[in-house]
């Protein structure tokens, strides 16, 4: 009986060891067999993608190969097109000849053929003998006019008629460029009379922006804006903020007109600048402009408001508007920030007057000569500056306000603006005399502070606006314009609220 018993536990743990381990065993011989099955898959997956990549770079160089045969097409019909035309205006005007008649047939096959050709990307058998027969057309074009002295004349007046029709052409989008560029949209002007409506609805005591303590604090870092622009306004002082460090610190001064004053104190009013300090004041409030130094600030020598503007013309009086301040930051109205200019205030300026970024440097599209806007040929100016002197641009520019006054550079300004007057000494706006003002008083800032040319050149390298601090919308091309370049726009509409109520209203949007 218990060699029964111990036979049966023997076998009890025989069946169990075999219930065991034979599901393991089993188990790990179909993962390795799934693994070797997987791995074979993906050696023939790699085998059948390297011809697909192959064929596919294939079919790239083939449509490329094609395209480029069809461009080829399309500018022989062209050539064709233009010869036609040629020799139609030899035929007179009213002439129903059976050659004149084929000829403006072929024309209109050959144009049909290059809509197909543009719209299809590819050029059909009919399109190929359509060519063919205008090519016919044109050898019999040739046997009917043979008198090449007359063809050769009438080709130099076509010429010089096209050539003038061109010059005017450009000269005409140059104005009307100029003019858009001048012309307030209809919702921004839209913006400023709600704004201002709005202000005189306000108590006095309403209008008040908040924290005037800080405005004379020399410790803070002060940034200043003169600008009629309500909606650029805003842009310069979001996008300074949103990049600052220590927005706390900030404080913006804003100089514009007495017809402005309300709308962009309004603006601000309902749309607070977080922890910065926001001040706006009227050009119209600094009386010792004319008690003092006795000028008129529009400048002369232009019907652009851009250059006669007094609030262009008022930072050559910095030390005066800001007399409690060491230094400043001037900030045009068509830029936008992208890095903390705080970092401005540690640089050394090395008893220089004003901080700028360079624009001599050939080959950039800000590239100047002072001779560009400064006329060399006067003995003054010959005489006291160098037209090879490298030159800077405004939009961002650090002011050191002390040294300003110790070397007397308003007054510089003033002798520079006298002589001016009774000659042709530089072009029109505040940038060539500028040049002469702060003439051996600059010092160069880092090309990466700013980035310019994004109102009239699209061409900028994205490198280049990445790392940018400031992006200069300088040019007529302005991106709260519909004309401004669509490539550069989204830069500054990210800084725009408009999903506020009176930009919807007004019809302001992306």
């Amino acid at each position: 009986m218990k060699a029964f018993r111990r036979c049966s536990r023997i076998l009890i743990l025989w069946l169990l060891c075999v219930s065991v381990f034979v599901p393991v065993f089993l188990l790990s011989y179909r993962l390795k067999h799934t693994n070797d099955v997987s791995k074979d898959f993906v050696e023939d997956l790699s085998i059948i993608e390297e011809p697909h990549i192959k064929r596919v770079q294939h079919d790239q160089v083939s449509n490329a190969r094609l395209r480029r045969k069809l461009d080829e097409k399309v500018q022989v019909m062209k050539d064709q097109l233009i010869r036609a035309k040629t020799y139609l205006s030899f035929t007179p005007s009213n002439s129903s000849s059976h050659f004149v008649k084929e000829l403006k047939l072929r024309m209109k096959e050959v144009e049909r053929a290059i809509s197909h050709c543009t719209q299809d990307f590819r050029l059909s058998r009919s399109d190929m003998q359509r060519m063919k027969a205008m090519e016919s057309t044109l050898f019999k074009a040739r046997r009917i006019f043979p008198d090449c002295a007359a063809m050769i004349k009438k080709l130099r007046a076509m010429t010089y008629n096209a050539e003038e029709q061109v010059r005017s052409n450009r000269n005409q989008e140059t104005f009307l460029r100029g003019l858009g560029g001048r012309t307030m949209p209809r919702g921004l002007h839209c913006l400023s009379m709600r704004l201002t409506a709005e202000y005189f609805a306000l108590e006095p005591e309403e209008r008040e922006l908040s924290d005037k303590h800080k405005l004379q604090d020399p410790h803070l870092y002060h940034f200043a804006v003169f600008s009629d622009n309500v909606l650029a306004c805003s842009v310069v002082v979001n996008s300074t903020i949103s990049s600052a460090m220590e927005p706390e610190r900030i404080v913006f001064h804003i100089v514009t007109d007495s017809l402005n004053v309300p709308a962009i104190s309004m603006w601000f009013l309902s749309n607070p600048p977080g922890k910065a300090t926001v001040h706006v004041e009227s050009i119209e409030n600094f009386q010792w402009l004319s008690t003092k130094y006795g000028v008129d600030l529009q400048g002369e020598g232009s019907i652009d408001p851009r250059f006669i503007s007094e609030l262009n013309h008022l930072r050559f009086y910095l030390p005066d508007v800001f007399p409690h301040l060491n230094k400043i930051v001037l900030l045009d109205h068509d830029v936008v920030v992208q890095r903390d200019l705080t970092r401005l205030w540690s640089i050394n300026m090395r008893g220089k007057v004003n901080g700028a970024v360079e624009t001599c440097k050939e080959g950039e599209i800000s590239f100047r000569r002072m001779d560009m806007l400064v006329n060399f040929t006067d003995p003054i100016i010959a005489n006291k500056f160098d037209p090879k002197t490298c030159t800077w641009a405004f939009g961002m520019n650090l002011f050191d306000l002390q040294e300003w006054r110790r070397q007397k550079i308003t007054e510089v300004y003033l002798k520079y603006l006298h002589l001016g007057s009774g000659r042709r000494l530089w072009a029109a706006g505040s940038l060539p005399i500028g040049w002469v003002t702060f003439y051996e008083h600059t010092v160069a800032l880092d090309s990466r502070w700013q980035v310019l040319g994004l109102g009239y050149d699209s061409g900028a390298r994205q490198e280049d606006i990445d790392q940018a601090s400031v992006l200069h919308f300088d040019g007529i091309l302005k991106p709260w314009l519909d004309i401004g370049i669509e490539r550069y726009k989204y830069l500054w509409r990210k800084h725009v609220k408009y999903e506020h109520p009176y930009l919807q209203q007004c019809n302001v949007h992306k």
